[in-house]
């Protein structure tokens, strides 16, 4: 906002605490100008943002007792549902018209069985997923583009510069908040490069003050030039509203991991092969560098891309194709958006001078795998490594599309796969090795809630 409309808003303010104009309206001139309003610009990108309301059948957990025959016959105990529907509230952001394309949180339509769509106008669509990224709670969805564009109103927004963004920026936020509908909230960036959200592999957001509710998640957060800026995600509350603390995906990571959902239909990621640590004081010091200027390698993968390239244990890593590395998150956030298969170029500090290397990206495929990508049953399968912390073998299902045979034969996401067609699973890489098959049948053996399973996945003709 320019000075001189800083200056209509204290005059305006000064005449209506004046005794008594005091209960007077706002003029909607001061001096022959204008008052600044925030309308024309909302009436403008507002029909891009949509509400999306989807629809999840959940597993009710029953006790043994409820599930025994006799003992729900000998006490007449009442029928339990084994499924419930868990209904979600959200927003998106149309980002292609032709294409149909919108944006929104993963956690708003995670294993959704129902995705609809209303529009500012009323209208309701069908929504089909096209992919999701839990690690950073993105996903694409596409609605039929020629009922979307039945309207003339309605519009897609367009994707901010990178890098343009500034703390003290005024941004405006929309949403649908609680359900009530379409709801405009403005303020200003508070902080940028914020991480520490649990639940989140990549974390790089944009902190803002403009209120953010349960049901913002998936919104809009513009610029004054009516840019999209970031994705609506998260709020930090102690009470469950908004306390002014707010979170955003920024536009950066939002375009990287559109383009991959698009054409792969999940976010390949590659790898460095590295493991480090934060610069602290005394570190930079006896290394000659500013405090805080790096990360240093404490670790190299000797099969990885930076041990190819000529990192050594020691190193300090200042720079990834031009972009900061100061903590280990912001190596960490570079690394899970760098394009699989092209080569990065990567600045380091060693002996006190600065070396430029050049390393190739290699997808991580002992991490997270898509399983369409081993065998045709297991399409609708993300497959993922056991985290450290869980200290068992095997290999965890995150995602499971419904519309598959993966879905039909019982896998639900959560389940641990331990063994195949009766041999047992170390890890993700020991479970890519057993393909391709040379057996017909494929049998997972799977734990689940402490419990075991076997599931026979039949070939497509056999279903």
């Amino acid at each position: 906002m320019n000075t001189k409309a800083l200056w209509i808003v204290g005059a305006v303010l000064s005449a209506s605490l004046s005794g008594a104009t005091a209960l007077a309206s706002l003029p909607a001139q001061v001096d022959g100008e204008p008052l600044p309003s925030l309308a024309p610009l909302i009436d403008r990108v507002s029909p891009a943002v949509v509400n999306i309301h989807s629809r999840t059948r959940v597993q009710v957990q029953m006790s043994p007792f409820a599930e025994d025959p006799f003992f729900r016959r000998f006490f007449d105990f009442p029928s339990i549902p084994r499924e419930r529907i868990q209904q979600s509230l959200g927003s998106g952001v149309i980002v292609d018209l032709d294409k149909g394309t919108i944006l929104t949180n993963n956690h708003v339509i995670n294993n959704a069985e129902d995705i609809a769509i209303t529009l500012q106008d009323g209208r309701e669509l069908n929504g089909k997923l096209i992919g999701a990224d839990p690690d950073t709670d993105l996903a694409v969805i596409e609605v039929d583009p020629e009922a979307l564009m039945a309207s003339e109103r309605i519009a897609a927004l367009d994707l901010a510069a990178t890098g343009a963004l500034r703390v003290g920026d005024f941004v405006v936020a929309i949403g649908n908040p609680f359900g009530l509908g379409q709801t405009v909230t403005s303020g200003i960036v508070s902080a940028l490069g914020r991480s520490g959200l649990r639940g989140l592999e990549y974390q790089n957001f944009i902190q803002t003050d403009a209120s953010i509710n349960p049901g913002n998640s998936g919104g809009a957060l513009i610029n004054l030039a009516g840019d999209l800026v970031g994705i609506n995600t998260a709020i930090f509350t102690p009470s469950g509203g908004n306390v002014g603390i707010g979170f955003a995906v920024p536009v950066s990571t939002a375009q990287a991991v559109v383009e991959q959902l698009l054409a792969f239909g999940q976010v390949r990621r590659g790898s460095l092969g590295v493991d480090v640590q934060n610069v602290d004081d005394n570190l930079a010091s006896a290394l000659g560098l500013d405090p805080a200027a790096g990360v240093i390698v404490r670790r190299l993968d000797p099969e990885g891309s930076l041990a190819q390239a000529g990192v050594e244990v020691g190193d300090v890593i200042l720079t990834i194709d031009g972009r900061d590395t100061r903590r280990q998150q912001d190596l960490r956030n570079i690394e899970g958006m760098l394009p699989v298969d092209q080569t990065a170029t990567v600045e380091v500090w060693r002996g006190g001078e600065g070396l430029l290397v050049r390393a190739e990206i290699k997808e991580n495929l002992d991490e997270r795998i898509s399983g369409r990508r081993l065998d045709a049953r297991l399409d609708g399968l993300m497959l993922v490594r056991v985290p450290d912390r869980a200290r068992m073998r095997g290999v965890v299902i995150e995602q499971v599309r419904r519309d598959t045979l993966a879905w039909e034969s019982g896998l639900r996401p959560g389940d641990v796969i331990v063994a195949i067609n009766r041999r047992a699973v170390k890890d993700l890489g020991d479970f890519r090795s057993r393909f391709p098959l040379d057996a017909n049948d494929l049998v997972l053996e799977i734990r689940r809630r402490g419990s075991a399973y076997r599931v026979p996945l039949k070939h497509q003709s056999g279903r």
